[in-house]
């Protein structure tokens, strides 16, 4: 049954908004890839997990990522107007965590190396180097939106996603199931 939880908003005269709780529970429901955002700054490299990332604009091509507007790595990044899209593999899952923690060097044990000045991590599924074009607001997130300068991209392994709270991996529907114990019939 779907469900309509609302709270009370000052954006819209006579609209509502959804709750926080309700658009987190809707938002685990979508699979999306898992990237690490990164900048480099004096040759310091910086970067955080994010997932609200997404192609913009094929002509020109265009990527966005949507930051914290508190976030340490937008200050970075409102200085050097260069942002690299590292979109993790299958895999990776050490990688997600390691940048989605606190702290000043989530670099620390982590294979990576300066790609056309910013930072690249090791075996990622793909990489895209972007030229701010602007900073957009977006509620509590500043939207990023770049122009891709360069791309790299691997045909090793699936992009790294992240559904209900989990990581995994896509599986296209005409792959084959594994049947498993599961759907072997009960004699």
């Amino acid at each position: 049954m779907p469900q309509h939880d609302t709270a009370p908003t000052t954006h819209s005269p006579g609209a509502a908004l959804v709750s926080d709780t309700l658009f987190r529970q809707a938002m685990a429901e979508v699979a999306t890839p898992v990237s690490v955002v990164t900048t480099a700054e004096g040759g310091t490299p910086y970067g955080t997990t994010v997932s609200a990332f997404a192609s913009l604009s094929r002509n020109p091509p265009m990527a966005m990522v949507a930051l914290d507007e508190n976030s340490s790595l937008l200050a970075v990044l409102r200085r050097t107007h260069r942002f690299a899209l590292n979109v993790l593999g299958a895999g990776q899952e050490n990688l997600a965590g390691a940048f989605a923690r606190k702290g000043s060097d989530r670099f620390a044990g982590v294979r990576w190396h300066e790609e056309s000045g910013l930072p690249r991590l090791a075996d990622v599924s793909i990489w895209l180097a972007c030229a701010v074009d602007q900073f957009l607001p977006g509620g509590d997130h500043i939207i990023a939106a770049g122009l891709v300068t360069e791309a790299r991209v691997s045909e090793d392994a699936g992009p790294l996603t992240y559904h209900r709270r989990r990581f995994g991996t896509h599986v296209p529907a005409d792959a084959p199931r594994d049947t498993g114990p599961s759907a072997v019939p009960r004699q």
